[in-house]
């Protein structure tokens, strides 16, 4: 098939290189434009321009895709295409773009639709506990990934995997599942699958504030969060008025002690860090930390220097 691919970060890449790998043609490649990254804000181009470029792709980087300017430019090279390919682009397509390529636009999504719809699936799947997640290839719509589903394949979310740990093997597991897809549409072998909207949730785009810690909720929850939220906006608190980083955390099983303390209090030092109680009676063991300005460090280092006590509370301190 002659395809245009539309991709972004790093998740994309396998899908554009399993469709060369498959025979496709790519006519096209879309990505963001190069951005600064970093402290010292270095001008980066992202991963699918860097792949596509070391492939001898044809490369577009729009800065805008839904004016008039860039309908007259690019409307005619989606119509020679017999699909577009969608996978993480970060802007939301036009609808004479989805319509323009004989099989319109295709989109590799990292959940099982019609939950997670949205910016963050890999991340509030793991935040909100889930067990199971994977991905779904759906024919695009004006809606926000509302459309009909072509494929779906599951896969398990291991109890302490993070979403950085997660992403790559989802990425695999979608470019897989594309290729496959593409080849059953093309012959015609598939019939798309409506979504059941009363069942869909939403993955909105996560904020720096998402990864602030409320002890209020219950242990499991929050170490659930540090895993969904890795590595952006991460896991925080705050200790005397300094953001506190939690980098390695864990559940502690007996929560008998956490009852004699207020959520968000450190009931307990040990010999790997310090414990602190939660909602619902629950503790969280702290193992490794990052205080603001400072190196990551494990917490029993962090404790050689801070003057954290059993009792002091931990959070925002009111003014």
């Amino acid at each position: 098939m002659k395809l245009i691919f539309m991709g972004t970060p790093e998740f994309a890449v396998p899908s554009l290189r399993k469709l060369i790998e498959a025979g496709h043609e790519i006519i096209a490649v879309f990505t963001q434009p190069d951005r600064p990254v970093g402290r010292k804000q270095i001008i980066t181009p992202p991963p699918v321009k860097v792949f596509a470029a070391e492939r001898g792709l044809t490369i577009h980087q729009p800065t805008k895709i839904r004016t008039a300017e860039a309908r007259e430019q690019i409307e005619p090279l989606f119509k020679r295409a017999d699909a577009g390919v969608v996978a993480a682009y970060g802007r939301i397509l036009p609808e004479w773009m989805l319509d323009a390529p004989r099989f319109g636009c295709i989109n590799v999504h990292s959940s099982l639709l019609p939950n997670y719809r949205g910016a963050a699936p890999i991340n509030w799947a793991i935040a909100r506990g889930e067990r199971e997640t994977g991905v779904t290839i759906m024919q695009m719509d004006a809606g926000l990934d509302t459309g009909p589903m072509l494929s779906q394949r599951a896969i398990t979310i291991g109890n302490e995997e993070t979403a950085a740990e997660l992403t790559p093997r989802l990425a695999e597991l979608g470019a897989d599942l594309l290729v496959e897809t593409l080849g059953k549409l093309e012959r015609g072998e598939i019939k798309p699958q409506p979504q059941n909207d009363a069942e869909a949730t939403l993955a909105p785009i996560l904020k720096r504030e998402d990864g602030e810690i409320d002890w209020t909720m219950a242990a499991e929850e929050i170490f659930n969060r540090r895993r969904g939220f890795t590595p952006f906006p991460g896991c925080h608190t705050f200790f005397n008025n300094h953001r506190l980083e939690i980098i390695k955390a864990g559940v502690e099983p007996d929560g008998t002690r956490a009852d004699q303390f207020q959520p968000g209090e450190v009931c307990e030092m040990t010999k790997d860090g310090f414990v602190v109680a939660c909602g619902a009676a629950t503790r969280l063991r702290i193992t490794e930390v990052q205080l603001e300005g400072k190196r990551a460090m494990a917490a029993r280092d962090f404790l050689n220097g801070a003057k954290l006590s059993v009792g002091e509370r931990l959070g925002r301190q009111e003014s």
